[in-house]
């Protein structure tokens, strides 16, 4: 582990301040949003913005990269997401902000997408493994502790805005001064989200339920909070809580889904996370019995998009793996950009509480969905099943799984686009000549 760290010290320091930042503007900016009087729907629409940047710079950015390079890539990205957050302090305005989201996204994936795609030419195939569960510590660490800088300064002032820019400016910094030699960027064939869900409906479909949820909460759980009446400290403890429950959950969630089948435990998941929300949405609960509630719905709720990453590829070779990521991002992606606005206008129409009921009603048409989907398709044997692995929503998280060593993600890299989407029609044949087994 030692060894990983030296490496990849600079890349992991500026991640962090980036996750830092990332995590205290989405809570700052829904909490402002209700400061200057933006009604719950308009602030879910404007909140709504980040996921779609997110979305376009997943396909753009790459294309970034392969012309002017990783370092001025990330420089001018992180140079945005620094500008952009202190746009909301100079122009109070919902469709302004909307575009503000829209860029921040747009920044962001760029930065996921070049320091993932830097750390992964660092790593070797006995490493892989152990960087990947550092770096998703580090990415779901940040946020979680992003929330709590909340307290800092009040969200009326501009100190927290200003704090934001200095973290995103700052993580620029060690990735400038790192030895690390640049890495090549390799462009990769991707299928359609079509094509994918004819291969796994499931996988699909829960990945689409889940960013839903996920954009619900980091979209408007600080407008919920806020307009439940709670203080600020308790808003940063809510967020905190259900980031925190995500981190204390993710592994054992995989593990189980290891021993005792992807399908069961989604359908295990979503239904525990429903039965929560739903409870929540029943109670009035506030301080420690709301956290400890809280960070379960979170912890059952944030690791579906690794578990139904898991599902999906199990049914995949590694050429179809990393075809098959920018799909499962843009899945994901949508149902984030989708989930802020339709949590929002729930909101409006039934109270706070609604932000509850939005988040089980979507886990539960998740956990309805798979139960469907076992009575259409065998699940497949546990000694067919890869190692679960928790991955972030960017369009490199395949190529961190450790179960595919770095031959075979060379090769699929460089993969004949034509076979590529030979290899998934032959697929779907297969998979439709035994439908209904």
């Amino acid at each position: 582990m030692r060894h990983v760290v030296t490496n990849s010290w600079a890349l992991l320091l500026g991640m962090a301040f980036i996750m830092l930042g990332n995590g205290l503007q989405g809570s700052l900016l829904g909490v402002r949003a209700m400061i200057e009087g933006f009604s719950v729907s308009v602030t879910g629409l404007v909140m709504s913005g980040y996921f779609l940047g997110l979305v376009a710079g997943s396909i753009i950015v790459p294309k970034i990269i392969r012309r002017v390079g990783h370092v001025r890539t990330f420089g001018a990205l992180a140079s945005l997401a620094s500008v952009s957050i202190l746009v909301h302090l100079v122009l109070i305005d919902p469709w302004v902000w909307w575009v503000m989201r829209v860029c921040t996204g747009f920044a962001y994936a760029g930065l996921y997408i070049v320091t993932e795609s830097w750390l992964n030419d660092a790593a070797e195939n006995e490493t892989r493994g152990q960087l990947l569960s550092l770096y998703m510590l580090i990415t779901l660490g940040g946020m979680a502790g992003g929330q709590f800088m909340l307290n800092i300064s009040s969200p009326e002032d501009i100190t927290l805005f200003i704090l934001i820019s200095v973290l995103v400016s700052i993580a620029v910094i060690p990735i400038l001064i790192s030895a690390a030699r640049t890495p090549a960027f390799e462009s990769t064939e991707s299928v359609s989200v079509m094509q994918l869900f004819r291969v796994s409906p499931l996988g699909v479909f829960g990945i689409f339920g889940s960013g839903m949820a996920s954009g619900s909460i980091f979209g408007v759980g600080a407008v919920f909070a806020t307009r439940a009446g709670f203080s600020i400290r308790e808003v940063s403890f809510f967020m905190g809580c259900l980031i925190l429950g995500a981190i204390l959950l993710q592994f054992p969630i995989g593990w189980l889904s290891d021993k005792l089948g992807r399908r069961k435990i989604i359908v295990l998941t979503c239904f525990l996370g429903a039965l929560v929300f739903f409870a929540l949405s029943a109670s009035a609960l506030r301080g420690g019995a709301l956290y400890l509630l809280i960070a379960l719905a979170g912890g059952l709720t944030l690791p579906l998009y690794s578990l139904c990453i898991a599902y999906t590829n199990d049914h995949l070779n590694a050429s179809q793996m990393v075809a098959a990521s920018g799909a499962l991002v843009l899945a994901n992606g949508l149902g984030a950009s989708l989930g802020a606005p339709t949590t929002a206008f729930v909101m409006d129409f039934v109270g706070p509480e609604g932000f509850y009921q939005s988040i089980g009603f979507a886990l539960t048409l998740i956990c309805l969905f798979a139960v469907w989907r076992a009575t259409r398709r065998q699940a497949i044997d546990l000694g067919q099943q890869g190692e679960f692995v928790a991955v972030a929503p960017t369009p490199l998280s395949a190529a961190f799984n450790p179960e595919l060593e770095l031959a075979e993600l060379q090769a699929a890299t460089g993969a004949d686009p034509e076979s590529v989407q030979a290899s998934f029609e032959e697929l779907i044949e297969d998979l439709d000549t035994q439908r209904g087994t």
